[in-house]
């Protein structure tokens, strides 16, 4: 059992008799020792107290006047947008259910930066303790965006986009095709590893560096862990054991329902389910297709027996993947609310 991703506060959560997530004080503190919240040099009298105060009874109600005291305008904003995420946080008995909400109604009101960290907390909770080092690389994936290179051979590889950028400056390489393209010399001089099985032990040690490539070639690992890693998801937020293969193609006659993992697949599927006419360089995009299937018939609407959820994901023109793991707890053809 290797523990991960240490400092995005999933070990302060406590867990219900059930499985799932419910928020604490502690957790709550650590949200407020993030680098938007914690106090500068600068900070003046009344955002320190209140930081205090927050610290102290990290549930308390603050008060507009409280606000309206803090001397900068920046910290003023940043504590509006904290109290509403933690509104948020507080607003069901689990955080579970909390995530989940923030994606409902009238869509999501904070900010990317922590819609991510609590995709990231969720991740860690479905993959669990024993999750292998491609499923932990997998999952990174659902909360961080990825830079996508296609290799002459046609292996498929994925690192980190944040990551490759940093890198591309300071060592003054352009893409991750160019990164990749000279092979292991290259990967080595821009610190960024190929996941393997050998290099399991590099991951765990850097866990939180996000410098590593994961090969989402059919046959690779990495493919397979991505699909444990999205079945973990939709069996976690359903209730319901799924399972989610890799497909070459779709079967017209068996097409009935389909989620993209992203915007460009999404937008690819739509089009060729309403028969449209898709050109060769949007498809070109496409990475990878899938088949989410239900275990319990009964889970689904009845237009659904049988059928499997075709699922997919592409890069942009830019070569980025961002995938939207909400996607799968919004736009499941469920027989009930989840």
């Amino acid at each position: 059992m290797k523990d991960f991703w240490r400092s995005c506060g999933y070990r302060l959560l406590e867990r219900t008799a059930a499985g799932n997530l419910i928020v604490t004080d502690e957790f709550i503190r650590h949200l407020l020792h993030s680098p938007e919240m914690t106090p500068i040099a600068e900070s003046g009298p009344a955002e320190l107290a209140l930081h205090e105060a927050l610290l102290a009874q990290p549930r308390m109600a603050v008060s507009a006047a409280q606000l309206a005291a803090i001397e900068d305008e920046d910290a003023r904003s940043n504590y509006e947008i904290w109290l509403r995420f933690r509104a948020r946080l507080m607003a069901h008995e689990t955080l579970d259910a909390s995530y989940r909400a923030l994606f409902e109604g009238d869509g999501v009101d904070v900010p990317p930066v922590f819609v991510q960290q609590l995709t990231q907390i969720m991740l860690r909770h479905v993959i669990g303790d024993d999750a292998t080092v491609f499923e932990a690389r997998a999952a990174e994936m659902l909360f961080r965006a990825q830079r996508i290179a296609i290799q002459d051979d046609g292996q498929v590889m994925a690192a980190d986009d944040e990551t490759v950028e940093r890198h591309a400056i300071a060592a003054n390489f352009g893409t991750l095709g160019e990164l990749l393209k000279q092979g292991g010399a290259t990967l080595r001089t821009a610190e960024l590893d190929v996941l393997t099985d050998a290099r399991a032990d590099d991951y765990w040690q850097r866990d939180e560096s996000h410098d590593m490539v994961l090969a989402l070639t059919h046959g690779e690992p990495g493919l397979q862990a991505l699909c444990n890693v999205l079945q973990a998801w939709v069996s976690h937020f359903i209730g319901s054991p799924v399972r989610v293969t890799v497909e070459r193609d779709i079967d017209d006659a068996n097409w009935v329902w389909h989620v993209g993992l992203d915007a460009q697949a999404s937008s690819v599927l739509n089009d060729l389910f309403q028969g449209h006419e898709v050109d060769n360089e949007r498809m070109a995009r496409m990475l990878c297709l899938f088949a989410l299937h239900f275990d319990e018939p009964s889970i689904v609407q009845p237009v659904m027996e049988g059928k499997p959820v075709y699922l997919a994901m592409a890069m942009d023109d830019q070569k980025r993947l961002k995938l939207k793991p909400q996607n799968l707890l919004l736009n499941l053809p469920l027989a009930v609310a989840s």
